[in-house]
């Protein structure tokens, strides 16, 4: 379901960026576009940010937002993809933050974490299917330690809001539970699936996507 909705979303969204009547060659698209590109995005995964999916302790809360910057990663511009996941996620966490609290570096340790995620992605999408699974893996393992090296530090020496300080076994013992943010490879599949619908619009846009064809998967 969640990934009808995804499809759904994108094609919608490209269909009211795409200029009526104006042909793209394929290449990188012109500037005003791809910064239409990034404003759409950046709101579907500030909007994905926000929409968490509940889970029982330790973690939280999962949210939608890595399967669209993980697919955006292969459909656009390393550029366009890492500028929408970084806005978007630092407005998606700010809002979270002035409704549900927390420490004032969240927003800033979410674009941290996962904008960078997407060259990790973009270098792999010409590399056939087996390594763009391989590399959204990595993606997410690096998520992961950039959450969970920092928070250990803070936890640590009680920096942002994190508590009093204490020992770095505890501050270690602490920040444990951000290793279940691998969690996130549950959105892999869905990310491929919103990159084989979305793929020709992106095209058509002037984007190229080098992701194989289902068949060769």
């Amino acid at each position: 379901m969640g990934d009808a909705l995804h499809k759904s979303l994108v094609k919608r969204f490209i269909s009211i960026i795409r200029p009526s009547g104006v042909q793209m060659s394929e290449g990188k698209p012109p500037i005003n576009l791809r910064i239409a590109v990034t404003a759409v995005f950046a709101s579907l995964i500030a909007l994905g940010t926000i929409l968490s999916i509940p889970v029982p302790q330790p973690l939280y809360e999962i949210t939608w937002a890595p399967a669209i910057y993980l697919s955006l990663a292969v459909l656009s511009d390393r550029w366009t993809a890492f500028s929408a996941t970084a806005i978007g996620g630092f407005i998606g966490e700010a809002i979270n933050l002035s409704i549900k609290g927390g420490s004032p570096i969240y927003p800033f340790g979410l674009v941290w974490a996962r904008a960078p995620e997407v060259f990790i992605v973009a270098w792999a999408a010409g590399k056939g299917n087996k390594w763009l699974a391989f590399s959204m893996v990595v993606a997410t393992v690096f998520e992961t330690l950039a959450f969970f090296f920092p928070d250990w530090l803070f936890y640590t020496y009680g920096l942002f809001s994190y508590g009093s300080p204490m020992s770095v076994a505890q501050g270690f013992t602490t920040a444990l539970p951000d290793l279940f943010t691998m969690v996130d490879v549950a959105f892999i599949p869905v990310a491929f699936g919103i990159i084989y619908a979305a793929r020709p619009a992106f095209r058509r846009l002037g984007f190229q996507t080098k992701l194989q064809e289902p068949k060769e998967a």
